[in-house]
């Protein structure tokens, strides 16, 4: 059981709602994916308008436990605001921390990350920290409060899948009891497996379902690709060799002279 500031969680694939092709697919793909979690972006959906409430109800009415997040915000202020608005509108302190400082990569500002999660602890929020995969800015985040570290493998919505393993190796040795959740960049169930088999706690995607021909059975197919990925790391993976070894014995062999 995964447990995210205190609370047990049974699904390891959290689930974005955005850019679905309709309101009557999003629900059907996250039943199918059995997420406990779905993050809401509060701008975005502020933006719709009463188009927003409608939104927001449907998603309480699947009873599953919303993670707002500051997608957009490009300060650490705006963040911190953004937060705060999300608290009231949610009743909740969670918070998925964004703070986007590359237009084009849509990578992190680390430095105004930072600064925003050390606001936002000592105000009582519990967050979620969408970051890079460098091990000092995580270092920094847990001094600042964080108790949960949501690294990218990729950019957002690229699909691109795991970019630097090695890099993400090191971050699960070196945080072997911080939650890590891979957060951006999965593309294919196969990006997902991977990642888990790499002894990561959970995956969150969004485009990769959002966009995908079929979403909702995407879905379905990325929530087996997680359940397999983590029952592969809990088995005890076989290490790549450089040699043959045969999987029938020698000794014992028949001989015929």
């Amino acid at each position: 059981m995964l447990e995210l500031y205190a609370t047990p969680v049974s699904s390891r694939l959290l689930l974005g709602t955005a850019r679905y092709p309709s309101p009557a697919i999003l629900a059907d793909a996250i039943i199918v994916s059995e997420t406990e979690i779905l993050t809401v972006s509060l701008r975005r959906e502020m933006a719709r308008g009463q188009q927003g409430g409608a939104f927001f109800g449907m998603i309480r009415d699947l009873g599953r436990r919303i993670l707002p997040n500051t997608a957009g915000c490009h300060t650490a202020s705006e963040a911190v605001l953004t937060a705060k608005m999300a608290r009231e509108v949610f009743g909740t302190n969670w918070v998925k921390l964004e703070v986007i400082g590359h237009q084009d990569t849509l990578q992190p500002d680390v430095f105004a990350l930072v600064e925003a999660a050390r606001i936002l602890c000592a105000e009582g929020f519990e967050v979620f920290p969408y970051t890079t995969d460098d091990l000092v800015v995580g270092e920094k985040l847990l001094d600042a409060g964080c108790r949960v570290l949501m690294p990218w493998c990729a950019p957002i919505g690229s699909a691109m899948g795991p970019q630097n393993i090695p890099a993400l190796r090191s971050m699960r040795a070196h945080f072997p009891d911080v939650p890590l959740i891979v957060d951006a960049g999965l593309g294919r169930p196969s990006h997902a497996a991977l990642v888990m088999e790499l002894g990561f706690d959970a995956v969150l995607l969004n485009t990769a379902v959002a966009g995908a021909g079929d979403p909702v059975q995407m879905a379905g197919a990325f929530a087996r690709a997680v359940e397999a990925g983590r029952s592969g790391y809990q088995a005890g993976l076989l290490e790549p060799r450089d040699m043959a070894v045969p999987s029938t014995p020698v000794i014992g062999k028949a001989v015929f002279s």
